[in-house]
């Protein structure tokens, strides 16, 4: 398959990000090292060699996806401090593209070649036997390899260069050896089949010492979505869709995008960058074959072969239609207008969410947004998060409230002075955890609704809230933290067809979209009842 053929929406945008890079980011200080990306492209194509299949015994020749969408960019980039660019990278490719080869190459490179003195790789997986595959792929290039055979001495489950007294190794996360690593490139095979973080984050904290770490997890698609594989997948797709920046994570995704045909040879070639080099058409066409008639298989198929995270919905909200939502408009206009706040509480360290539904012409429904979070937080959150809350908070999008946990006194504060500036027809909120704070808003002169968290009281705003996005009747003006919860959300389904957003399995952040379906909830009440007592006859204008 050629280069330039129709690839999915993910690849495309990472060469586009690749392609806005070369313009922009020299601007910050960071540069593209054509010889540094020549430099691993020429150590795969000169020193090692292919040792199953049709091509055993040649040299590993690169094909152009492989050069110019990862390898290129992954080790040409360097920072302002001279240093490689991308200390995390994330790859997801169908089963036979050639993942174990090329990432047994990279480690090869980064254990021989990347000049780091005492470099420690690691072949990373759930558990020894599956580290060693990628370990034992690395050791069949060294020994083929004239010229690196005569640098590196190979044992059993370890290879060394005792010049510069580095070595590359299989670790399992069952291995009694965890402690006391200094990774300098951890090689993380099969992400999805990782059930808890633990073994990541021990890597991901073994780098510290390290002047130019690389962490590189390679995968195909998973089905839990609560995993750190997704958290990652999740990730990559907001930071290739420009919803959070961050220089220095990689990713490549191949996959096929929402609405292709799954039957359609088009969308293999579309998930497979490798088709007809490494996993032939025919191999796909009996795979298909077998899913058409195993509904079991179908969703193997679809997970292994084209790379589609299989089981629970991912998005519930398209950002392409949420974006067409975002025109500014006016608030100055909304002062004095009567609307419906939603106010969805945090626990007591996370993020409280306000949202303020107006009511407008021809079913149109703008939206105000209100965010809290403890002052003292910000910092800890941000880096678990891997999220810009600090810089959100500098803009005046997310406000603080004082010390390490939530100050629903001042929450309360700043309620009544927005209701200096609003007409608040209701407040709805959540009544668990919220008895004191409801009772003191009561006491204001508010009127607060409590607001269930069931599908009898989701349903129906969620439903209302999806139609309004997809026909452009909610008017969110862009705010960038409710674009990000819109991002992350997942919803759940009854047997009836009930919708609910859930927290439990959407992968990050979502009250501000709970609130504005609460808020959503009680407009609608109001409307429907406006609506039948003006058809009576009992209320005129």
């Amino acid at each position: 398959m050629a280069y330039n053929d129709e690839q999915c929406e993910l690849v495309q945008l990472a060469r586009e990000r690749q392609a806005r890079d070369l313009i922009e980011l020299p601007k910050l200080g960071y540069t593209y090292d054509q010889a540094a990306a020549d430099r691993i492209c020429n150590f795969f194509e000169r020193n090692l060699y292919h040792s199953k299949g049709e091509w055993s015994g040649s040299l590993f020749m690169l094909e152009p996806w492989q050069k110019l969408d990862i390898l290129g960019p992954a080790f040409g980039w360097k920072d302002p401090n001279g240093l490689r660019r991308f200390k995390i990278v994330y790859m997801e490719l169908p089963r036979k593209n050639g993942k174990s080869t090329l990432y047994a190459g990279i480690g090869n490179y980064m254990f021989i070649a990347d000049r780091e003195p005492g470099a420690e790789v690691y072949s990373v997986a759930t558990k020894a036997d599956q580290a060693k595959i990628v370990h034992d792929e690395a050791v069949r290039m060294v020994k083929q390899s004239p010229t690196l055979s005569n640098l590196v001495t190979v044992y059993r489950n370890n290879m060394n260069i005792v010049e510069t007294a580095s070595k590359f190794e299989p670790l399992g996360a069952d291995s009694s050896t965890l402690d006391g690593l200094n990774t300098h490139c951890a090689l993380i095979d099969e992400l999805h089949a990782h059930k808890k973080r633990l073994l990541y984050d021990v890597i991901l904290t073994s780098t510290g010492a390290r002047r130019q770490s690389l962490i590189a997890s390679i995968t195909t698609a998973g089905f839990d979505r609560n995993s750190i594989c997704y958290e990652l997948r999740d990730y990559s797709e907001k930071l290739l869709h420009r919803i959070i920046e961050d220089e220095s994570f990689f990713c490549y995704i191949s996959t096929i995008d929402e609405g292709d045909d799954w039957t359609d040879p088009k969308s293999w070639a579309k998930a497979n960058p490798n088709l007809n080099i490494s996993i032939k058409q025919e191999y796909l066409e009996n795979q298909v074959k077998r899913a058409l008639q195993s509904n079991s298989y179908e969703n193997t198929f679809k997970r292994l072969h084209l790379n589609i995270w299989t089981q629970q919905d991912v998005r519930w909200l398209r950002m392409d239609s949420w974006d067409k939502c975002g025109k500014a408009f006016n608030e100055e206009q909304l002062k004095g207008k009567e609307c419906f706040m939603g106010l969805d509480l945090s626990t007591t360290t996370d993020i409280t969410a306000a949202a303020l539904v107006f009511p407008g012409g021809g079913g149109s429904i703008k939206t105000l947004y209100k965010f809290w979070i403890p002052e003292n937080r910000i910092k800890d959150k941000s880096e678990k998060d891997r999220v810009p809350y600090e810089e959100w908070v500098s803009k005046g999008l997310i406000k603080t409230t004082p010390g390490d946990s939530t100050d629903y006194d001042f929450i309360r504060a700043d309620l009544n002075e927005t209701a200096k500036i609003y007409n608040i027809k209701e407040i709805a909120i959540d009544r668990w955890n919220a008895s004191q704070l409801m009772t003191q808003l009561d006491g204001d002169g508010f009127t607060v609704v409590p607001f269930g968290q069931g599908y009898a009281s989701l349903s129906s705003p969620s439903k209302e809230l999806e139609v309004a996005v997809l026909n452009e009747r909610l008017e969110h003006g862009g705010h960038p933290v409710m674009r990000w919860m819109a991002s992350n959300v997942a919803i759940e389904m009854d047997a009836a067809g009930n919708i609910k957003p859930s927290k439990k399995i959407s992968n990050q952040r979502i009250d501000g979209v709970v609130s504005l379906i609460m808020a959503l909830g009680r407009y609608s009440v109001h409307k429907s009842d406006d609506s039948i007592y003006s058809k009576r006859g009992l209320i005129t204008f």
